[in-house]
């Protein structure tokens, strides 16, 4: 006759587990939840506010009781706000333009080519990634007041331009690609010139692309560097200007919202695009 097992460890039910994967599913489903209404909410009430009436500004409900357009046409027609939108989309463009094209051509040259104390110039390059803005920015103005350029769009764009991240992004994608390409090039006659016209910048689209955004969303959004290299007003980026703003509506808390919602929606916009392309290029060559 067959022994019987009658420990309690048998008659326990044995727990699927199909049972405990969903549980697991469910818990980072809520946890991931609750972090996106914690990010998504202050951006929520700051749409939701540019819409309200100086008296509902405050209010608790999440929808305004009167939406009006009010705030966004006192804005933009009674501040010189078109002008500060301006000025970021100027600084912005020539930033990104001229950084990818500069720090393209210093990463081939720190993942491509050998020459002495290459990798000492890209550590002392990376190196700069641990020094804080703050940390250099009375060196920097100094610098640009002997330059002349106080005051001036290149006293905003030319120390925007250089960024150790952009190069480091860009030499670790080169050392990805194959180098049958660039030998191939070089059987055929072309010089370190055409390669990197011809063969790099090409296969550069992908993470161009994804530092392009990078480069507008730091300098769309830059606020201490341009506050204190330039004095006038027709040349204040839209974050000084909405700073300023804030100062003269001290209480005016619904043309604040408005004129903040104005800003974010380029970055936004962006973000939207190209999120998927910035994930890929960061995942696929940032980080060998």
């Amino acid at each position: 006759m067959p022994a019987t097992d009658t420990s309690p460890a048998a008659d326990a039910p044995v727990r699927p587990a199909r049972a405990r994967t969903t549980r697991r599913g469910w818990v980072r489903f809520a946890v991931a939840l609750v972090l996106a209404v914690a990010a998504v909410f202050p951006l929520g009430w700051m749409l939701s506010g540019s819409f309200r009436t100086p008296d509902d500004v405050f209010s608790p409900s999440l929808l305004p009781a009167h939406p009006t357009l009010h705030n966004f046409s006192y804005v933009l027609t009674q501040v010189a706000f078109p002008r500060y939108l301006l000025n970021s989309l100027i600084v912005a463009v020539v930033v990104t333009v001229v950084a990818l094209f500069f720090h393209s051509m210093a990463a081939y040259a720190l993942a491509r080519l050998r020459f002495p104390g290459r990798d000492t110039i890209f550590v002392l390059i990376f190196s700069t990634l641990l020094i804080t803005f703050p940390v250099i920015l009375v060196p920097l103005f100094l610098i640009v007041h002997t330059l002349g350029i106080l005051d001036s769009y290149a006293g905003i764009i030319i120390p925007s331009i250089f960024n150790a991240f952009g190069i480091f992004l860009l030499r670790q994608f080169y050392l990805s690609l194959p180098r049958e390409l660039e030998e191939a090039a070089i059987v055929d006659g072309c010089g370190y010139w055409r390669v990197y016209w011809k063969v790099i910048l090409p296969l550069s689209r992908p993470v161009f692309a994804a530092l392009a955004v990078l480069f507008f969303l730091a300098n769309w959004n830059a606020f201490l560097w341009p506050m204190v290299v330039t004095t006038s007003t027709d040349l204040s980026l839209v974050q000084v200007g909405i700073a300023a703003f804030q100062q003269q509506h001290a209480a005016d808390w619904n043309f604040s919202l408005a004129a903040s919602t104005i800003s974010a929606l380029p970055t936004l916009g962006l973000f939207v695009i190209f999120q998927r392309r910035i994930v890929e290029s960061i995942k696929t060559s940032g980080f060998k």
